[in-house]
């Protein structure tokens, strides 16, 4: 009984530490309210102008900022203290919320509002985000990174079914102006849940010194690790063609199934639900590799096709929770994989560089796929974003099986046990010192330059 109570207990680890468990409630809270937010946004948007472009352009202005100043976010990130810069831009971000509300509730909204409100918020993610993911190794330690990073998936998905849920009640109850000023209140539950940690538990690091360069040398580490840049190519790919859900999943339940409200709620649940299935099966994971990187991204372009031909609401519910499990499957992965391998010191950095990756390649395919959906259907959408899953998938397996210097373990699972990760750390110790041994004879190899410096 014991056994099967901790088998159980496997994917929920992370929050037997007290930071981590404050941290997991603020943001399910939190972020429940921005999903809110969210759908009322695109949802008013539509009602006001009748546009799929519309949508796809709400939707681009949301991640453009994240696109243009994520990577300036990780440097701020690597520099400052995250707890005290998060209590920063969660309160930043209630303020857009708060103004939204009321205009929305007086009834004097235009589009142009909108978009310039969405922006807003927009650009104040492109600070948070970065220190959110940098954060979480502090909270946990690279002990329980991979179990923490499956949770935080799972918490997503969780806020991806209640927001939703929440702002379809909203919608058809009170109206659309409300899902702005719950979004607001909801900040204070983050709020409160940073200000309560206990900094002397945190797993904090030496922060970035203030110095000319630190993207450039950020581009060049990533560049010069394979095990970095061929996840972050390809989360490119899969990110700007096949992650356009918020632009979609609306069209789709308007357009295509002739729904309402309840309609895309429907959808965006049964997305959200797989999507937390996928995420504590992560969690429970001991390595994260190569091959799970490439079959989740196939995975995920199979479950796009079956979106694309489901002929009815209920066989699209089906497809797009199978979706679900593929996708957060991949994304957790990626992160993941780039949270191991980083140097700590560019840690805010490189998952900046993942976040635009992910959010801010969505200002090309958000429109793109608005385009798309009005000139031939939101069927095409996803059938485009399959294509681009399958194929980038594929084109994946073969640079990792390209990678150079098979004997680092730099294209093999990266192991997720402490006890293993303290193993490798010491046959990489005993290895620096032979090729240290090495360099002194003549015809010694050269350490490969795609695993320097990797940490």
């Amino acid at each position: 009984m014991r056994a099967v109570t901790a088998q159980l207990g496997k994917p929920f680890a992370s929050l037997a530490l007290p930071n981590y468990r404050r941290y997991f409630a603020g943001q399910v809270v939190s972020l429940s309210g921005n999903w809110m937010q969210t759908v009322g946004e695109l949802w008013l948007v539509l009602s006001l102008t009748g546009n799929p472009l519309a949508v796809g352009v709400t939707t681009a202005l949301q991640f453009t900022p994240m696109l243009l100043f994520g990577a300036w976010g990780g440097v701020i990130a690597d520099r400052l203290d995250k707890r005290r810069l998060l209590m920063f831009t969660q309160t930043a971000m209630a303020l857009p919320a708060i103004a939204l509300w009321a205009l929305a509730s007086s009834g004097s909204v235009k589009p142009w509002m909108i978009f310039a409100l969405v922006f807003v918020r927009g650009s104040v993610n492109a600070i948070d985000n970065p220190a959110r993911q940098a954060f979480l190794v502090e909270l946990v330690s690279s002990a329980r990174l991979v179990n923490a990073v499956g949770l935080n998936s799972a918490l997503v998905q969780v806020a991806r079914v209640a927001g939703p849920a929440l702002a379809g009640v909203t919608i058809a109850t009170v109206g659309v102006a409300d899902c702005f000023l719950l979004n607001a209140a909801s900040f204070a539950a983050m709020i409160a849940a940073l200000r309560r940690m206990d900094p002397d538990q945190l797993h904090t690091s030496e922060p970035a010194p203030r110095k000319a360069g630190q993207l450039r040398s950020a581009f060049r580490y990533v560049r010069a690790t394979p095990g970095l840049l061929i996840p972050l190519a390809l989360m490119a790919v899969i990110g700007m063609l096949s992650y356009n859900f918020q632009t979609l999943l609306p069209l789709l339940a308007k357009l295509t199934f002739h729904g309402q409200a309840s309609t895309y709620a429907a959808l965006t649940i049964a997305m959200g639900v797989g999507a937390l299935v996928g995420a504590l099966a992560v969690s429970t994971r001991r390595e994260i590799g190569p091959r799970l990187l490439v079959a989740s991204a196939v995975a995920f372009g199979g479950g796009l096709m079956l979106a694309a031909a489901a002929p009815t609401l209920y066989t699209e519910a089906i497809s797009l929770g199978l979706t679900g499990v593929a996708s957060v499957t991949f994304a957790s992965s990626v992160n993941s994989t780039l949270q191991l391998r980083v140097r700590p010191s560019m840690r805010g950095r490189v998952m900046a560089l993942y976040s635009i990756v992910l959010l801010g390649s969505n200002p090309i395919g958000g429109p793109l796929m608005g385009w798309i959906s009005s000139a031939a259907s939101p069927r095409i959408g996803l059938l485009v974003g399959a294509v681009a899953a399958i194929t980038g998938g594929l084109v994946a397996r073969v640079a990792f099986a390209r990678m150079p210097d098979t004997n680092t373990g730099e294209h093999r699972a990266v192991q997720l046990h402490p006890d293993e990760g303290r193993r490798r750390a010491a046959t990489a110790d005993r290895g620096a010192r032979g090729r240290r041994r090495a360099r002194v004879r003549p015809g010694s190899a050269s350490a490969d330059p795609g695993t320097a410096g990797t940490g």
